[in-house]
């Protein structure tokens, strides 16, 4: 078994069974006989996009304070963690 890395990010509420779902299929959340295995926590995030950004929620320049989701789960291997990263970039 390979070294086992911990995935912690932070999503839209609306977003999160799209990005669990996706971040599953390349490989997150396997432990043992369990797969899909993560923890959650909602809570009201807050940001301010700079000039350069291309915000998925709200504008450039502008305090936004949203709900949202952490997420944690593990992935096994570093060949694995990536994909799992870029399955998460891409959803």
């Amino acid at each position: 078994m390979g070294t086992r890395y911990k995935l912690v990010f932070f999503a839209p509420t609306a977003s999160i069974e799209a990005i669990k779902k996706a971040i599953f299929a390349a490989g997150a959340g396997q432990h043992d006989s369990y797969t899909e295995c993560c923890f959650t926590t909602p809570g009201t995030g807050q940001f301010v996009a700079g000039q350069t950004a291309n915000p998925a929620v709200g504008r450039r320049g502008k305090l936004e304070i949203v709900e949202e989701v952490r997420c944690e789960t593990s992935c096994v291997g570093s060949y694995n963690t990536k994909r799992v990263v870029e399955a998460l970039k891409k959803s």
